[in-house]
Protein backbone atom coordinates (compact mmCIF):
# COMPACT_ATOMS: atom_id res chain seq x y z
CA UNK A 1 0.00 0.00 0.00
CA UNK A 2 2.79 2.37 1.26
CA UNK A 3 4.16 1.69 -2.74
CA UNK A 4 0.59 2.28 -4.20
CA UNK A 5 0.48 5.52 -2.43
CA UNK A 6 4.21 6.44 -4.01
CA UNK A 7 2.67 5.70 -7.53
CA UNK A 8 -0.20 7.77 -6.98
CA UNK A 9 2.07 10.76 -6.23
CA UNK A 10 3.35 9.94 -9.13
CA UNK A 11 0.41 9.58 -11.04
CA UNK A 12 -1.02 13.06 -10.42
CA UNK A 13 -4.71 14.11 -10.72
CA UNK A 14 -5.03 13.33 -14.40
CA UNK A 15 -4.64 16.74 -16.06
CA UNK A 16 -1.58 18.22 -13.57
CA UNK A 17 0.62 16.67 -10.57
CA UNK A 18 -0.53 17.11 -7.06
CA UNK A 19 1.46 19.86 -5.27
CA UNK A 20 2.32 20.13 -1.91
CA UNK A 21 1.18 22.92 0.65
CA UNK A 22 4.57 24.45 0.51
CA UNK A 23 8.53 24.03 1.40
CA UNK A 24 7.90 25.25 5.00
CA UNK A 25 4.88 22.62 6.00
CA UNK A 26 4.30 18.93 5.36
CA UNK A 27 1.33 17.42 3.99
CA UNK A 28 0.80 16.45 7.69
CA UNK A 29 0.97 19.40 9.20
CA UNK A 30 -1.32 21.01 6.67
CA UNK A 31 -3.88 18.70 7.03
CA UNK A 32 -3.20 18.90 10.95
CA UNK A 33 -4.80 22.73 10.63
CA UNK A 34 -7.68 21.06 8.81
CA UNK A 35 -9.26 18.39 10.96
CA UNK A 36 -12.96 18.09 11.75
CA UNK A 37 -14.41 16.65 14.66
CA UNK A 38 -15.05 13.45 14.25
CA UNK A 39 -18.34 11.40 15.98
CA UNK A 40 -20.30 14.64 16.47
CA UNK A 41 -23.48 12.73 15.24
CA UNK A 42 -25.01 9.32 14.77
CA UNK A 43 -27.69 8.41 12.06
CA UNK A 44 -30.80 10.23 14.05
CA UNK A 45 -29.06 13.57 14.22
CA UNK A 46 -27.91 13.17 10.37
CA UNK A 47 -31.53 12.43 9.53
CA UNK A 48 -32.81 15.12 11.22
CA UNK A 49 -29.82 17.08 9.61
CA UNK A 50 -31.34 15.95 6.23
CA UNK A 51 -35.02 16.65 6.78
CA UNK A 52 -34.07 20.11 8.14
CA UNK A 53 -32.09 20.73 5.08
CA UNK A 54 -35.64 20.74 2.97
CA UNK A 55 -38.54 21.26 5.50
CA UNK A 56 -38.99 24.91 4.68
CA UNK A 57 -40.21 23.87 1.29
CA UNK A 58 -43.23 22.46 2.94
CA UNK A 59 -43.88 26.08 4.55
CA UNK A 60 -43.80 28.12 1.15
CA UNK A 61 -42.52 27.96 -2.05
CA UNK A 62 -43.99 25.18 -3.35
CA UNK A 63 -47.59 26.39 -3.93
CA UNK A 64 -46.44 28.96 -6.41
CA UNK A 65 -46.39 25.70 -8.82
CA UNK A 66 -50.21 25.74 -8.57
CA UNK A 67 -50.02 29.02 -10.72
CA UNK A 68 -47.82 27.16 -13.01
CA UNK A 69 -49.47 24.43 -14.08
CA UNK A 70 -52.23 23.87 -11.66
CA UNK A 71 -52.67 21.03 -9.05
CA UNK A 72 -52.07 18.05 -11.79
CA UNK A 73 -49.24 19.45 -13.23
CA UNK A 74 -47.86 20.39 -9.56
CA UNK A 75 -48.74 16.62 -8.62
CA UNK A 76 -46.67 15.31 -11.65
CA UNK A 77 -43.71 17.24 -11.29
CA UNK A 78 -44.04 16.19 -7.06
CA UNK A 79 -44.21 12.80 -8.50
CA UNK A 80 -41.29 12.86 -10.72
CA UNK A 81 -39.19 15.21 -8.83
CA UNK A 82 -39.63 12.75 -5.67
CA UNK A 83 -38.70 9.69 -7.95
CA UNK A 84 -35.33 11.66 -9.17
CA UNK A 85 -34.48 12.13 -5.16
CA UNK A 86 -35.22 8.67 -4.43
CA UNK A 87 -33.59 7.56 -7.02
CA UNK A 88 -30.47 9.62 -6.67
CA UNK A 89 -30.77 9.35 -2.69
CA UNK A 90 -30.25 5.30 -3.03
CA UNK A 91 -26.64 5.93 -5.27
CA UNK A 92 -26.14 8.48 -2.64
CA UNK A 93 -26.27 5.92 0.38
CA UNK A 94 -23.86 3.59 -2.01
CA UNK A 95 -21.75 6.55 -2.74
CA UNK A 96 -21.60 7.86 0.96
CA UNK A 97 -20.71 4.44 2.84
CA UNK A 98 -17.96 3.80 0.15
CA UNK A 99 -16.46 7.60 0.13
CA UNK A 100 -17.03 9.00 3.69
CA UNK A 101 -15.64 12.46 3.46
CA UNK A 102 -16.35 15.99 4.53
CA UNK A 103 -16.12 16.33 0.25
CA UNK A 104 -19.22 14.06 -0.43
CA UNK A 105 -20.28 14.97 -4.07
CA UNK A 106 -17.12 16.30 -4.57
CA UNK A 107 -15.56 13.48 -3.67
CA UNK A 108 -17.85 10.93 -5.40
CA UNK A 109 -17.31 12.88 -8.54
CA UNK A 110 -13.74 13.23 -8.30
CA UNK A 111 -13.26 9.74 -8.11
CA UNK A 112 -15.44 8.68 -10.98
CA UNK A 113 -14.99 11.33 -13.07
CA UNK A 114 -11.69 12.89 -12.48
CA UNK A 115 -10.46 15.99 -10.89
CA UNK A 116 -12.61 18.36 -13.25
CA UNK A 117 -15.36 16.53 -13.07
CA UNK A 118 -14.89 16.79 -9.28
CA UNK A 119 -14.22 20.43 -8.92
CA UNK A 120 -17.70 21.04 -11.30
CA UNK A 121 -19.91 18.98 -8.97
CA UNK A 122 -18.52 20.41 -6.21
CA UNK A 123 -18.58 24.36 -7.33
CA UNK A 124 -22.23 23.04 -8.43
CA UNK A 125 -23.13 22.09 -4.86
CA UNK A 126 -21.62 25.14 -3.60
CA UNK A 127 -23.62 27.34 -5.99
CA UNK A 128 -26.52 25.70 -4.44
CA UNK A 129 -25.79 26.00 -0.85
CA UNK A 130 -24.27 29.42 -0.62
CA UNK A 131 -27.38 31.27 -2.68
CA UNK A 132 -30.30 29.32 -0.93
CA UNK A 133 -29.38 30.70 3.13
CA UNK A 134 -29.49 33.82 1.24
CA UNK A 135 -32.78 32.95 -0.15
CA UNK A 136 -34.34 31.93 3.30
CA UNK A 137 -32.95 34.62 4.92
CA UNK A 138 -35.19 36.93 2.63
CA UNK A 139 -37.98 34.76 3.55
CA UNK A 140 -37.58 35.03 6.85
CA UNK A 141 -37.53 38.64 7.15
CA UNK A 142 -41.03 38.87 5.15
CA UNK A 143 -42.49 36.25 7.86
CA UNK A 144 -41.15 38.56 10.57
CA UNK A 145 -42.73 41.82 8.80
CA UNK A 146 -45.93 40.21 7.93
CA UNK A 147 -46.00 38.68 12.11
CA UNK A 148 -45.51 42.57 12.89
CA UNK A 149 -42.26 41.23 15.21
CA UNK A 150 -39.75 44.31 16.55
CA UNK A 151 -41.62 47.08 14.08
CA UNK A 152 -39.68 45.94 11.46
CA UNK A 153 -40.46 47.89 8.03
CA UNK A 154 -37.37 46.49 6.21
CA UNK A 155 -35.89 43.09 6.56
CA UNK A 156 -31.75 43.97 5.99
CA UNK A 157 -31.04 43.87 9.99
CA UNK A 158 -32.95 40.51 10.23
CA UNK A 159 -30.61 39.17 7.40
CA UNK A 160 -27.53 40.42 8.89
CA UNK A 161 -28.75 39.29 12.74
CA UNK A 162 -29.89 35.61 11.37
CA UNK A 163 -26.25 34.94 9.56
CA UNK A 164 -24.44 36.29 12.70
CA UNK A 165 -26.65 34.26 15.44
CA UNK A 166 -26.08 31.01 13.39
CA UNK A 167 -22.67 31.20 11.72
CA UNK A 168 -21.38 31.95 15.08
CA UNK A 169 -23.76 28.64 16.61
CA UNK A 170 -21.78 26.63 13.92
CA UNK A 171 -18.01 28.22 14.39
CA UNK A 172 -18.81 26.93 17.89
CA UNK A 173 -19.10 23.01 17.62
CA UNK A 174 -20.63 20.96 15.05
CA UNK A 175 -22.46 18.98 17.93
CA UNK A 176 -24.21 22.00 19.71
CA UNK A 177 -25.04 23.24 16.19
CA UNK A 178 -26.69 19.91 15.19
CA UNK A 179 -28.29 19.39 18.88
CA UNK A 180 -30.00 22.58 18.57
CA UNK A 181 -30.68 22.24 14.66
CA UNK A 182 -32.52 19.05 15.47
CA UNK A 183 -35.06 20.59 18.07
CA UNK A 184 -35.75 23.76 15.32
CA UNK A 185 -36.70 21.09 13.26
CA UNK A 186 -38.80 19.42 15.39
CA UNK A 187 -41.04 21.66 15.77
CA UNK A 188 -41.24 22.69 12.40
CA UNK A 189 -42.58 18.53 11.88
CA UNK A 190 -45.38 19.02 14.48
CA UNK A 191 -46.71 22.27 12.82
CA UNK A 192 -47.03 19.77 10.02
CA UNK A 193 -48.57 17.38 11.90
CA UNK A 194 -51.17 19.83 13.53
CA UNK A 195 -51.59 21.08 9.67
CA UNK A 196 -52.53 17.89 8.67
CA UNK A 197 -54.74 16.87 11.41
CA UNK A 198 -56.07 20.78 11.07
CA UNK A 199 -56.92 20.47 7.29
CA UNK A 200 -58.37 16.81 7.17
CA UNK A 201 -61.51 17.49 7.92
CA UNK A 202 -62.11 20.15 5.56
CA UNK A 203 -60.43 18.34 2.47
CA UNK A 204 -62.60 18.65 -0.66
CA UNK A 205 -61.36 17.06 -3.70
CA UNK A 206 -63.00 19.48 -5.62
CA UNK A 207 -61.02 22.78 -4.52
CA UNK A 208 -57.99 21.00 -6.49
CA UNK A 209 -59.41 21.78 -9.63
CA UNK A 210 -61.10 25.11 -9.24
CA UNK A 211 -58.58 26.80 -11.50
CA UNK A 212 -59.76 27.86 -14.64
CA UNK A 213 -58.04 25.87 -17.82
CA UNK A 214 -57.10 28.40 -20.66
CA UNK A 215 -56.42 27.55 -24.23
CA UNK A 216 -53.23 25.75 -24.17
CA UNK A 217 -52.34 22.39 -25.43
CA UNK A 218 -53.52 19.91 -23.21
CA UNK A 219 -55.36 22.09 -21.28
CA UNK A 220 -58.11 20.76 -18.56
CA UNK A 221 -59.58 20.65 -15.08
CA UNK A 222 -56.74 18.50 -14.47
CA UNK A 223 -54.03 20.52 -16.51
CA UNK A 224 -55.73 23.80 -16.46
CA UNK A 225 -52.63 25.28 -18.18
CA UNK A 226 -51.87 22.36 -20.41
CA UNK A 227 -48.83 20.05 -21.10
CA UNK A 228 -46.61 23.04 -20.96
CA UNK A 229 -47.47 24.00 -17.44
CA UNK A 230 -45.97 20.29 -15.94
CA UNK A 231 -42.29 21.59 -17.23
CA UNK A 232 -43.04 25.17 -15.38
CA UNK A 233 -44.22 23.46 -12.52
CA UNK A 234 -40.65 20.72 -11.91
CA UNK A 235 -38.95 23.66 -10.26
CA UNK A 236 -40.97 23.94 -7.50
CA UNK A 237 -41.39 19.95 -7.31
CA UNK A 238 -37.57 20.43 -6.15
CA UNK A 239 -38.47 22.41 -3.58
CA UNK A 240 -40.30 19.43 -1.26
CA UNK A 241 -36.74 17.89 -1.62
CA UNK A 242 -34.43 20.74 -2.36
CA UNK A 243 -30.75 19.77 -0.14
CA UNK A 244 -31.24 16.75 1.09
CA UNK A 245 -28.53 15.67 -0.70
CA UNK A 246 -26.04 17.07 1.41
CA UNK A 247 -26.29 14.49 4.07
CA UNK A 248 -23.11 12.82 3.25
CA UNK A 249 -20.94 16.34 3.63
CA UNK A 250 -21.20 15.04 7.36
CA UNK A 251 -19.20 12.04 6.83
CA UNK A 252 -16.09 13.31 8.57
CA UNK A 253 -18.36 13.87 11.44
CA UNK A 254 -19.85 10.65 11.96
CA UNK A 255 -19.03 7.88 14.20
CA UNK A 256 -19.78 5.49 11.70
CA UNK A 257 -20.10 6.82 8.37
CA UNK A 258 -20.65 2.95 6.51
CA UNK A 259 -24.21 2.35 8.02
CA UNK A 260 -25.21 5.44 9.25
CA UNK A 261 -25.10 7.72 6.11
CA UNK A 262 -27.33 5.20 4.20
CA UNK A 263 -29.76 4.70 6.75
CA UNK A 264 -29.79 8.88 7.85
CA UNK A 265 -30.70 10.33 3.97
CA UNK A 266 -33.06 7.31 3.26
CA UNK A 267 -34.92 7.97 6.36
CA UNK A 268 -34.61 11.59 5.73
CA UNK A 269 -36.20 11.50 2.10
CA UNK A 270 -39.00 9.46 3.43
CA UNK A 271 -39.68 11.63 5.84
CA UNK A 272 -39.68 14.45 3.42
CA UNK A 273 -41.79 12.50 0.74
CA UNK A 274 -44.68 11.79 3.41
CA UNK A 275 -44.81 15.56 4.62
CA UNK A 276 -44.72 16.69 0.99
CA UNK A 277 -47.38 14.73 -0.20
CA UNK A 278 -49.61 15.62 3.07
CA UNK A 279 -48.98 19.46 1.88
CA UNK A 280 -49.80 18.88 -1.66
CA UNK A 281 -52.85 17.40 -1.18
CA UNK A 282 -54.40 18.79 2.39
CA UNK A 283 -53.70 22.60 1.65
CA UNK A 284 -55.01 23.23 -2.08
CA UNK A 285 -57.37 20.39 -1.00
CA UNK A 286 -58.83 22.52 1.79
CA UNK A 287 -58.19 26.57 0.65
CA UNK A 288 -58.62 26.08 -3.35
CA UNK A 289 -55.85 26.05 -5.97
CA UNK A 290 -56.90 29.05 -6.90
CA UNK A 291 -56.50 30.79 -3.78
CA UNK A 292 -53.13 28.91 -2.20
CA UNK A 293 -51.52 29.28 -5.74
CA UNK A 294 -50.77 32.91 -5.00
CA UNK A 295 -50.27 32.64 -1.66
CA UNK A 296 -46.97 33.66 0.28
CA UNK A 297 -47.87 32.38 3.27
CA UNK A 298 -50.21 29.24 2.25
CA UNK A 299 -49.84 26.46 5.22
CA UNK A 300 -51.73 29.53 7.43
CA UNK A 301 -53.89 30.63 4.88
CA UNK A 302 -55.66 27.74 4.47
CA UNK A 303 -56.29 27.48 8.10
CA UNK A 304 -57.66 30.83 8.46
CA UNK A 305 -60.01 30.13 5.05
CA UNK A 306 -61.43 26.95 7.12
CA UNK A 307 -61.19 28.47 10.72
CA UNK A 308 -61.05 31.94 10.30
CA UNK A 309 -58.66 35.32 10.25
CA UNK A 310 -58.07 34.42 14.44
CA UNK A 311 -57.76 31.07 14.46
CA UNK A 312 -55.20 30.27 16.90
CA UNK A 313 -54.61 27.04 15.21
CA UNK A 314 -53.05 29.32 12.15
CA UNK A 315 -51.29 31.42 14.59
CA UNK A 316 -49.03 28.86 15.87
CA UNK A 317 -48.34 27.20 12.28
CA UNK A 318 -47.42 30.53 11.20
CA UNK A 319 -44.69 31.07 13.92
CA UNK A 320 -43.67 27.63 13.57
CA UNK A 321 -43.63 27.88 9.62
CA UNK A 322 -40.39 31.00 11.02
CA UNK A 323 -38.98 27.74 12.55
CA UNK A 324 -38.81 25.66 9.54
CA UNK A 325 -37.46 28.47 7.60
CA UNK A 326 -34.58 28.82 9.99
CA UNK A 327 -34.16 25.18 10.29
CA UNK A 328 -33.29 25.25 6.85
CA UNK A 329 -31.43 28.27 6.96
CA UNK A 330 -29.15 26.93 9.89
CA UNK A 331 -28.77 23.51 8.30
CA UNK A 332 -27.51 24.66 4.89
CA UNK A 333 -24.79 26.89 6.58
CA UNK A 334 -23.55 23.77 7.68
CA UNK A 335 -23.53 22.05 4.24
CA UNK A 336 -21.84 25.19 2.29
CA UNK A 337 -19.33 25.26 5.25
CA UNK A 338 -18.22 21.23 4.44
CA UNK A 339 -18.58 21.99 0.83
CA UNK A 340 -15.97 24.78 0.86
CA UNK A 341 -13.85 23.29 3.06
CA UNK A 342 -13.28 20.09 1.47
CA UNK A 343 -12.64 21.65 -2.05
CA UNK A 344 -10.17 24.35 -0.58
CA UNK A 345 -8.35 21.75 1.79
CA UNK A 346 -7.76 20.15 -1.73
CA UNK A 347 -6.66 23.65 -3.49
CA UNK A 348 -9.54 23.69 -5.49
CA UNK A 349 -9.93 26.90 -4.15
CA UNK A 350 -7.58 28.98 -1.90
CA UNK A 351 -6.27 26.93 1.01
CA UNK A 352 -6.94 29.26 3.79
CA UNK A 353 -10.59 29.01 3.23
CA UNK A 354 -10.27 25.32 4.97
CA UNK A 355 -8.61 26.16 8.08
CA UNK A 356 -10.05 24.82 11.37
CA UNK A 357 -10.53 26.50 14.60
CA UNK A 358 -9.67 24.99 18.67
CA UNK A 359 -13.27 23.55 18.53
CA UNK A 360 -12.45 21.83 15.15
CA UNK A 361 -14.88 23.88 12.89
CA UNK A 362 -13.74 25.37 9.50
CA UNK A 363 -14.51 29.31 10.56
CA UNK A 364 -13.36 30.91 7.75
CA UNK A 365 -15.44 28.35 5.08
CA UNK A 366 -18.61 29.45 7.20
CA UNK A 367 -17.61 33.42 7.40
CA UNK A 368 -16.87 34.16 4.02
CA UNK A 369 -19.99 32.56 2.03
CA UNK A 370 -22.17 33.67 4.60
CA UNK A 371 -20.47 37.49 4.21
CA UNK A 372 -21.29 36.76 0.15
CA UNK A 373 -24.95 35.57 0.80
CA UNK A 374 -25.73 38.65 3.10
CA UNK A 375 -25.00 41.20 1.00
CA UNK A 376 -26.93 38.64 -1.89
CA UNK A 377 -30.04 38.89 0.38
CA UNK A 378 -29.41 42.87 1.19
CA UNK A 379 -28.68 44.16 -2.69
CA UNK A 380 -31.61 41.65 -3.92
CA UNK A 381 -34.07 41.47 -1.18
CA UNK A 382 -35.74 38.68 -4.14
CA UNK A 383 -35.67 35.27 -2.69
CA UNK A 384 -37.14 33.79 -5.69
CA UNK A 385 -34.71 34.77 -8.15
CA UNK A 386 -32.28 33.61 -5.39
CA UNK A 387 -33.93 29.92 -4.90
CA UNK A 388 -33.81 29.43 -8.77
CA UNK A 389 -30.25 30.41 -9.13
CA UNK A 390 -29.78 27.36 -6.46
CA UNK A 391 -32.44 25.10 -7.74
CA UNK A 392 -30.06 25.58 -11.17
CA UNK A 393 -26.96 24.69 -9.24
CA UNK A 394 -28.70 21.91 -7.55
CA UNK A 395 -29.99 20.35 -10.89
CA UNK A 396 -26.73 20.91 -12.45
CA UNK A 397 -24.95 19.06 -9.19
CA UNK A 398 -27.42 16.12 -9.95
CA UNK A 399 -26.67 15.43 -12.91
CA UNK A 400 -23.14 14.77 -12.45
CA UNK A 401 -23.89 12.89 -8.64
CA UNK A 402 -25.72 10.41 -10.83
CA UNK A 403 -23.22 10.11 -13.99
CA UNK A 404 -20.77 9.41 -10.87
CA UNK A 405 -22.30 6.36 -9.78
CA UNK A 406 -22.97 4.90 -13.04
CA UNK A 407 -19.57 5.41 -13.68
CA UNK A 408 -18.03 4.10 -10.51
CA UNK A 409 -20.63 0.78 -10.91
CA UNK A 410 -19.02 0.30 -14.22
CA UNK A 411 -15.48 0.69 -13.93
CA UNK A 412 -14.98 -0.16 -10.11
CA UNK A 413 -17.39 -3.29 -9.66
CA UNK A 414 -15.53 -4.96 -7.04
CA UNK A 415 -15.63 -1.86 -4.86
CA UNK A 416 -16.00 -2.29 -1.69
CA UNK A 417 -19.45 -0.52 -0.69
CA UNK A 418 -20.94 -0.66 2.49
CA UNK A 419 -24.88 -0.15 0.81
CA UNK A 420 -25.64 -1.54 -2.52
CA UNK A 421 -28.38 0.82 -4.73
CA UNK A 422 -31.19 -1.27 -5.30
CA UNK A 423 -31.72 -1.66 -8.85
CA UNK A 424 -27.37 -0.47 -9.56
CA UNK A 425 -27.08 1.44 -12.46
CA UNK A 426 -30.89 1.50 -13.78
CA UNK A 427 -31.88 3.54 -10.78
CA UNK A 428 -29.29 5.86 -10.83
CA UNK A 429 -29.76 5.99 -14.92
CA UNK A 430 -33.18 7.25 -14.42
CA UNK A 431 -32.22 9.76 -12.07
CA UNK A 432 -29.65 11.01 -14.77
CA UNK A 433 -32.61 11.64 -16.88
CA UNK A 434 -34.81 13.12 -14.40
CA UNK A 435 -32.22 15.90 -13.87
CA UNK A 436 -31.45 16.28 -17.21
CA UNK A 437 -35.05 17.48 -17.86
CA UNK A 438 -34.77 19.43 -14.42
CA UNK A 439 -31.98 21.56 -15.79
CA UNK A 440 -33.74 22.58 -18.93
CA UNK A 441 -36.84 23.19 -16.72
CA UNK A 442 -35.11 26.41 -14.96
CA UNK A 443 -34.42 27.91 -17.87
CA UNK A 444 -37.91 27.60 -18.54
CA UNK A 445 -39.01 28.74 -15.02
CA UNK A 446 -36.62 31.97 -14.66
CA UNK A 447 -34.06 32.31 -17.82
CA UNK A 448 -32.25 35.33 -16.07
CA UNK A 449 -31.55 33.07 -12.93
CA UNK A 450 -30.40 30.34 -15.25
CA UNK A 451 -28.06 31.94 -17.36
CA UNK A 452 -26.50 34.18 -14.61
CA UNK A 453 -25.72 30.65 -12.41
CA UNK A 454 -24.99 29.39 -15.55
CA UNK A 455 -22.11 32.57 -16.60
CA UNK A 456 -21.14 32.08 -12.98
CA UNK A 457 -20.47 28.48 -13.36
CA UNK A 458 -18.48 28.87 -16.20
CA UNK A 459 -16.09 31.43 -14.31
CA UNK A 460 -15.20 29.06 -12.07
CA UNK A 461 -14.54 26.43 -14.49
CA UNK A 462 -12.08 28.41 -16.03
CA UNK A 463 -10.55 29.58 -12.70
CA UNK A 464 -9.70 25.70 -12.21
CA UNK A 465 -8.63 25.45 -15.93
CA UNK A 466 -6.01 28.69 -15.51
CA UNK A 467 -5.42 28.22 -12.08
CA UNK A 468 -6.60 25.57 -9.29
CA UNK A 469 -5.80 22.28 -11.59
CA UNK A 470 -1.69 23.00 -10.90
CA UNK A 471 -2.23 23.60 -6.69
CA UNK A 472 -4.19 20.26 -6.01
CA UNK A 473 -3.10 18.90 -2.50
CA UNK A 474 -2.47 15.49 -3.38
CA UNK A 475 -2.99 14.54 0.16
CA UNK A 476 -6.59 16.00 0.87
CA UNK A 477 -8.49 12.69 1.71
CA UNK A 478 -10.60 13.33 -1.45
CA UNK A 479 -7.60 13.18 -3.48
CA UNK A 480 -6.07 10.60 -2.12
CA UNK A 481 -8.94 8.45 -2.57
CA UNK A 482 -8.72 9.06 -6.37
CA UNK A 483 -4.50 9.22 -6.60
CA UNK A 484 -5.00 5.76 -5.04
CA UNK A 485 -7.59 4.25 -7.10
CA UNK A 486 -5.18 5.27 -10.45
CA UNK A 487 -2.26 3.79 -9.35
CA UNK A 488 -3.82 0.64 -8.26
CA UNK A 489 -5.82 0.12 -12.02
CA UNK A 490 -2.16 1.26 -13.38
CA UNK A 491 -0.62 -1.94 -11.83
CA UNK A 492 -3.30 -3.61 -13.37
Amino acid sequence: MKNSRKDARKAGTGTSSPSTPGAAESTAGYLAHRQLKRGAAGWILLAGLGVAYTISGDFSGWNLGLAQGGWGGLLIAFLLMGTMYACMVFGLAEMSSTLPTAGAGYGFARRALGPLGGFATGLAVLIEYAVAPAAIATFIGGYIEALGLFGMTNSWPVYLVTYVIFVGIHIRGVGEALKLMFVITAIAVVALIAVVIGLIPHFDPGNLFDIVPNDAVGASAFLPMGFAGVMGCLVFGIWFFLAVEGVPLAAEETANPKKDMPRAIIVAMAVLFVSGAFMLVLVPGAAGAQLIGGSDNPLPEALRHVYGQNSWLAGFVNYAGLAGLVASFFSIIYAYSRQLFALSRAGYLPRWLSLTGKRRTPYLALIVPGTIGFALAALTGNGGLLMNVAVFGATVSYVLLNLSHIVLRVREPNLERGYRTPGGIFTTSLALLLAAVAVCATFVVDVTAAGVTAGIFLLGLAYYWFYSRHHIVGGAPEEEFSLLEEAERELG
